[in-house]
């Protein structure tokens, strides 16, 4: 399967982000890309949470997941859709997170919201708190979704951070991973190349890592360098910071050869913790 990862800066105006993304999307699919991937907040990096919320929509029905479907349509793809914000009922100030899957048809066929909330002051010279859970409403269910003949597992961003997670989407028959994200340059500097190789090897899965990249509004600045990594963890495709997209063959046979001659997912031991 061949497949894309796409590198937004995605700004305050959810026009010019699409508009942006079919410049990418189309282009890549050209390429043979198969699925596309697009980065967290991909159709909005709003400039207050007011405006997020005016721009959230109700699930089935809005520009955002139009203009998502009629690319997937269109280019006759499997779209995994970054992350868009959708309504809770109830909720007034915050959001869902939402990861919708888009069929070659352009049909909706998996949701995933984000299970963990970036709610972290990050160290260093620029130190910056975070508190996703002001605006997002977290989700509580782990997804995978049946691309092709592919099991594809679902995850967003700071989810990267959980490798239990990742553990029961392998446990669900995951053979490839997608981490939407929007990772910031302190913490991509750092870590993001660590994390997204330490998913694929251990649970020896391919792993698709579209990120946001450059500055956006209220100051917040992504690392970018998307990329996609084997089940060895050896970078198949690699970004750097400027909008684009990247391509990589999933070699799902040597995938599969490499699972059972190095079976470390059969060795899994839980251990018992004895009563003092």
């Amino acid at each position: 399967m061949r497949v894309a990862a796409i590198q937004m800066n995605s700004g305050p105006d959810v026009r010019a982000n699409l508009r942006k993304l079919g410049e990418l999307v189309t282009p890549a699919a050209d390429a043979g890309a198969r699925m596309i991937v697009l980065p967290e907040n991909v159709a909005l990096m709003p400039s207050t949470q007011e405006s997020r919320v005016h721009a959230a929509e109700v699930e089935g029905e809005g520009p955002i997941q139009t203009a998502l479907a009629d690319l997937a349509r269109k280019n006759r793809i499997w779209l995994i859709g970054g992350t868009i914000p959708l309504k809770v009922p109830g909720e007034s100030e915050r959001v869902a997170p939402a990861l919708l899957v888009f069929n070659p048809d352009g049909k909706v066929v998996a949701r995933y919201d984000k299970i963990h909330l970036f709610d972290v002051e990050v160290p260093g010279e620029a130190r910056r708190q975070y508190r996703e859970s002001d605006d997002f409403v977290a989700g509580s269910e782990v997804r995978c979704v049946q691309v092709d003949d592919v099991c594809v597992g679902l995850s967003i961003c700071y989810d990267l951070r959980f490798p239990e997670l990742y553990r029961l989407l392998v446990d669900q028959g995951a053979q490839v991973l997608v981490a939407p994200s929007a990772f910031t340059a302190q913490t991509g500097r750092a870590h993001w190349d660590l994390l997204l190789r330490a998913r694929a090897v251990e649970n020896l899965a391919f792993i698709i890592g579209p990120n946001q990249t450059g500055v956006h509004p209220r100051g917040h600045q992504t690392w970018g360098h998307s990329k996609i990594i084997d089940p060895w963890g050896r970078t198949l495709a690699a970004a750097e910071t400027m909008p684009g997209f990247v391509l990589a063959d999933l070699d799902l046979e040597l995938q599969r050869q490499t699972r059972t001659r190095f079976p470390v997912l059969t060795h899994r031991r839980i251990g018992r913790i004895e009563d003092a």
